[in-house]
């Protein structure tokens, strides 16, 4: 029996919704199973929308370091949930939490990490197929995982988690192991915002290297609160210290998928593209005509932000009353 090993994650009394998704990709495979592991003070209250997500077995982890998410603790636990479950595939999502645990359950398993995968399939063999951006974004290969258990992290909003159905039944267990931890979190600090979370916003409005400093953002939270969305930046506005590195969409920044993505004196470099690709509809405003975010645009303005903006937004003030 082909079972799947899901590394979740639990937000908020729920699971991740990167963990949701892992789940979905899981099912996708159409294994027989699909294990998720969901560590947290909340996992017994997660575990049921994991199980309507699509997951047949969930191991919580209540109390003690994996559960407060010493990474040494996720790690001991994630290779005993593998172990125990006997999986064939392994997926975790390559979050804060999966850049540290994924690569280091790899090595404990003896096998190879598949890391930031934008979709997983299985070929005839029943060999994982890992779809990973390659050169800066600016292709896609696809990998064979010659190892078992195969190990996969995937790109959050690579994949629609499956609608919920609560007519599904699973089981629920205790995960037992035995936690070795060698570093400790000695403190954490919560950055705190507002409004729509930007991995979740359905209108994302982006600035670059071109505003030329971190004055201009407060236009773009203007604008973003008037359509109801979140604001987002490249890595040259995060390394410039505009904004804090929360905001940063792109390759090594966050995945966002919106309805409406406005990118903002962007030039549209790969590693950015690669974070935003997957919007429905992007726009385009710089005053550089050659930009290469105009080849990814839908709707472009070769213009000074400056001037454009503004007009832009006293015409959203009209419609909108």
């Amino acid at each position: 029996m082909a079972n799947a090993l899901i590394i979740g994650e639990v937000v908020d009394s729920a699971p991740a919704s990167a963990t949701l998704e892992c789940i979905a990709a899981a099912r996708g495979l159409g294994v027989d199973q699909v294990t998720a592991l969901l560590p947290g003070a909340q996992a017994m209250t997660a575990a049921d929308t994991a199980i309507a997500a699509g997951a047949d077995v969930v191991y919580t982890v209540v109390d003690g370091p994996a559960a407060t998410g010493e990474f040494d603790a996720l790690v001991d636990a994630a290779q005993a949930a593998a172990e125990q479950s006997g999986a064939r595939y392994v997926i975790g999502a390559k979050t804060l939490t999966g850049r540290d645990v994924m690569p280091r359950l790899a090595f404990r398993l003896g096998t190879a990490l598949a890391s930031d995968c934008s979709a997983v399939a299985l070929d005839a063999s029943e060999r994982l197929i890992a779809t990973r951006p390659v050169y800066g974004g600016n292709a896609e290969a696809s990998i064979a995982c010659l190892g078992t258990p195969a190990v996969a992290s995937l790109r959050p909003k690579s994949v629609d988690a499956l609608a919920p159905d609560a007519s599904r039944s699973g089981e629920v267990q205790p995960l037992a192991f035995e936690p070795n931890v060698r570093t400790r979190v000695l403190e954490r600090a919560e950055e705190t915002g507002e409004g729509v979370r930007l991995e979740n916003a359905r209108v994302v409005v982006s600035g670059g290297r071109g505003l030329g400093g971190p004055e201009p953002f407060d236009a773009l939270r203007e604008l973003a609160g008037l359509l109801g969305g979140a604001v987002g930046a490249s890595r040259a506005a995060c390394d410039a210290g505009w904004v804090p590195s929360g905001y940063q969409v792109g390759l090594t920044g966050k995945t966002v998928t919106p309805d409406l993505y406005i990118a903002v004196g962007i030039s549209g470099a790969s590693q950015h593209m690669a974070g935003c690709s997957n919007s429905r509809t992007l726009v385009a405003i710089n005053k550089d005509a050659g930009a290469n975010i105009f080849k990814e645009a839908r709707f472009g303005v070769a213009g000074d932000w400056q001037k454009v903006l503004p007009a832009f937004m006293e015409q959203l003030h009209e419609l909108l009353g």
